[in-house]
């Protein structure tokens, strides 16, 4: 157990886990529900109808997101036990950067429809802890308000390919100027899924011109207008749906996309080994195993059942991160153990966002921490860089014994 933490060390121990428990037993602090459940129940009670369909719908028969989390109760964590874990470190390195623990907030855009500052208060909720947020392309206010907020604190963008390569390339520009540290580039949503809940309703938030903020302030975007936004914002609508999206994006092209930008590009959206080996021989940077929480094709295999094959073909070449079904502690660890990077934690901060704003996000992510930290404890580790597949077992190898 070289790489656990040393126990004599002088090294500050991280205790996300009791810090939150003073404030919530001590102080008093706990204002949203601690259960994920609960907490998703009471943020879709705050929704209207249309804002609840676009964030829990999902493609199809919702079979994917069903195989995202089922794919997590099929892999069992096997606690050591009598070990020394009073010291913990959680401090990852990314790209060169070093977070406080293997956490990032996913890309979710249109926040406006679940809280009034969107987008900002996530930023700052995130900050504050040392999370670095995912901004969305479809952010309800743009990359440069956005990075204002976020101070001096990491941040990526996330990019969705235009079919206007300049306005692909303004984005990047501005992202490098804004000062973020990385690009992510989503790969699996060149088209909508066919998401029945939103379909049903007849529902597209972008029809109300919300989520286009980073493209009606856009200079290439604008010169694609006859009349300025602000005097057609209808016409600037038909405009961002005549070149949201790229179905005819290539590995050429996205090897084109890495060059038009200095920082660091991930794909995310990544499910397949040989798809995983093309990212690295395309010389970009990362990968981000994802099937965009099941959003996108039905009955896709599930995000954690992709992740060991990915990772047995990146062989640690490039850094590979998870996305896709992480609600608790438990699964955090167990992509961690199956070899990810780092986590991306998407819909439980939402939830957290549309109760209480920044706070709510803030707050969401220190049980978030806590329960990863405790998690890490209990099972007999100090650091993630000792935590791998022997960690767990899965469920088949337990029914055959």
């Amino acid at each position: 157990m070289s790489d656990e933490v040393d126990p004599s060390s002088d090294r500050q121990p991280q205790m996300f886990a009791m810090d939150r428990l003073e404030d919530v037993f001590l102080e008093e602090k706990s204002t949203l529900p601690i259960s994920i459940e609960e907490l998703r129940a009471a943020a879709l009670d705050e929704l209207d109808d249309d804002a609840v369909a676009f964030v829990t719908g999902s493609a199809g028969a919702g079979r994917t997101m069903d195989h995202n989390r089922r794919g997590f109760e099929r892999r069992r964590i096997v606690p050591r036990l009598v070990r020394n874990v009073d010291k913990r470190d959680h401090t990852t390195t990314l790209l060169g950067s070093e977070l406080p623990a293997p956490l990032l907030l996913a890309p979710i855009g249109l926040q406006s429809l679940y809280h009034p500052d969107g987008e900002l208060a996530t930023a700052r909720a995130g900050a504050s802890q040392g999370v670095p947020t995912i901004l969305s392309s479809t952010a309800s206010h743009t990359m440069e308000e956005v990075a204002e907020a976020t101070g001096d604190a990491p941040a990526w963008f996330q990019l969705y390919c235009s079919t206007d390569d300049e306005i692909t390339r303004s984005f990047l520009q501005r992202a490098e100027k804004a000062g973020y540290d990385a690009v992510v580039v989503t790969v699996d949503a060149h088209l909508m899924g066919w998401r029945e809940a939103t379909i049903n309703r007849k529902y597209l938030p972008f029809l109300d011109g919300d989520g286009i903020a980073n493209y009606i302030e856009d200079p290439a975007f604008r010169d694609r207008l006859d009349v300025p936004p602000e005097t057609d914002l209808e016409n600037a609508i038909r405009q961002f749906l005549d070149i949201f999206g790229h179905s005819g994006l290539d590995w050429n092209q996205l090897e084109m996309i890495s060059e038009m930008t200095d920082l660091p590009v991930l794909v995310k959206g990544i499910l397949h080994p040989e798809d995983a080996t093309e990212v690295i021989e395309r010389g970009l940077d990362g990968i981000v195993v994802s099937n965009h929480g099941g959003r996108q094709v039905d009955n896709a295999i599930g995000a954690i059942e992709a992740l060991p094959l990915v990772v047995d073909a990146v062989e640690g070449r490039v850094p590979v991160l998870f996305d896709s079904g992480i609600r608790r502690g438990a699964d955090a660890f167990i992509a961690l153990a199956l070899g990810a990077d780092a986590v991306l934690l998407g819909r439980p901060y939402l939830y957290g966002l549309t109760l209480g704003g920044e706070d709510g996000v803030r707050e969401v992510l220190k049980n978030f921490l806590a329960d990863l930290d405790m998690t890490l404890a209990l099972s007999g580790y100090t650091s993630w860089s000792s935590v791998d597949e022997t960690a767990l077992h899965h469920l088949d190898e337990l029914t055959e014994r």
